[in-house]
């Protein structure tokens, strides 16, 4: 048996996988679908499968202008937490936070979700009131979070420094234990594949170039491969979202920047956790394959480009030297870049829009990973049943109208 695997492998690493089973359809989009999805990330695939499975829809398309996971699902730090100040926000993120518990074994596809817990660091009283408030806020939502000294953050992360001397000391910080990371492809895989098994038609190199409304509703989009009649489309587009927006005639209240990660080369296990600091401002994880990955805040222009500038890569490795003085010697291996589409009020939008048949799920800024699970879930069932989940109904794009809005910006970490 031995002998017969290794052949195998060796058989099907000569023919570039021409006969491995696909893990879904690459079919030619239907002149009409009950729904389109436009976005392949782990949102829009997401919110095919929970339309497929939970809300009696099978004929659904998504439609994804590169490749699947190819845009922000690809492109970040895969950090998930839901340790937000907002009772809307602890809402749905804990939401996703649960339902990131069983995502493998809802997928039956290892999606690596690591819950080594994700802690916040204090560096001033501002920050100790900050993360004060937030963490009685979380408490008090039946939120996991625990409040450590700088001894025991010391004893939870030997590698950090809590020199008093430091520039920023650590004061203290807030541990959110169930939180963690996960791989970012595999959930885009996983969902892609239990999409496919219940029908849904998954078309990359598929880019929508405009919408067909009549008489304010939606008939179908068209794209770069015909027309696609649907009476239901919901773009997640991520920070594509304001260009889908201005093709149906709105303005959405959203910019557009770019976001920056970078990774390390690999080394032996050294960092078991998640670190954020926001005044520092660096956050730190280490992958499965041993490389140091890290992040920062965003860069201050506006722009649709996957790269950024070297003044946030300056900062965030200045930032890091501090705290792990054990990085110093480690070799940059490459950075990459993502775009980041934040609401003035650092909240998402999960809406309804004027044009009937027509639903926006954007505007999550750094916060779109984490939320994966239970953004789809809750965008699903806006889509299907035309009125807002529960969950969703604070993120409606009418609360710039009303000023019901849900200020994030400390907890969400993209102002910074």
């Amino acid at each position: 048996m031995k002998r017969y695997s290794i052949f195998s492998l060796a058989r099907n690493a000569l023919d570039y996988h021409r006969n491995w089973q696909k893990a879904w359809r690459s079919p030619d989009p239907k002149p009409s679908y009950d729904a389109v999805i436009v976005g392949g990330g782990g949102h829009g695939l997401g919110t095919a499968y929970y339309l497929a499975k939970e809300c009696g829809l099978r004929n659904i398309a998504v439609l994804e202008k590169g490749w699947l996971g190819g845009g922000n699902t690809g492109r970040n730090t895969t950090i998930i937490r839901a340790n937000y100040l907002q009772d809307e926000s602890t809402g749905i993120y804990k939401h996703a936070l649960d339902l990131w518990d069983g995502l493998s074994q809802e997928l039956n596809f290892n999606v690596m979700y690591s819950k080594r817990g994700v802690l916040h660091l204090a560096h001033n009283q501002h920050d100790l009131k900050e993360l004060g408030r937030r963490h009685n806020a979380n408490r008090m939502m039946d939120n996991d979070l625990v409040f450590m000294n700088p001894e025991q953050i010391k004893a939870f992360v030997p590698i950090i420094n809590i020199s008093p001397d430091l520039r920023y000391p650590i004061l203290g910080g807030s541990l959110q234990r169930r939180a963690g990371i996960a791989r970012h492809d595999a959930v885009a895989w996983g969902y892609a594949r239990a999409a496919d098994a219940l029908g849904v038609d998954i078309i990359q190199n598929c880019e929508v170039t405009g919408f067909r409304i009549e008489a304010g509703q939606m008939r179908g989009v068209e794209t770069n491969r015909g027309f696609i009649g649907a009476p239901k489309v919901g773009c997640v587009a991520a920070g594509h979202s304001s260009a889908l927006a201005a093709m149906a005639g709105m303005r959405l209240p959203i910019e557009c920047h770019p976001l920056q990660a970078l990774v390390s080369e690999p080394i032996k296990p050294i960092l078991d956790t998640v670190i954020m600091s926001n005044t520092v401002h660096v956050y730190v994880s280490q992958s499965d394959k041993g490389e140091l990955v890290m992040g920062a805040g965003i860069d201050a222009y506006n722009g649709y480009g996957q790269r950024g500038s070297i003044m946030p890569i300056e900062h965030l490795l200045a930032a890091a030297m501090e705290l792990y003085p054990i990085f110093s010697r480690l070799r940059l291996m490459r950075n990459w870049g993502g775009i980041v589409d934040i609401c003035p009020d650092a909240s998402p939008l999960i809406t309804k829009t004027p044009v009937k048949g027509l639903y926006f799920n954007c505007g999550w800024g750094t916060g779109g990973f984490k939320s994966t699970p239970g953004s789809a879930h809750v965008f699903a069932h806006t889509v299907a049943k035309d009125e807002p989940h529960a969950l969703a109904a604070p993120f409606r794009l009418e609360r710039f109208v009303g000023g019901d809005l849900v200020d994030e910006n400390l907890a969400a970490a993209v102002a910074h």
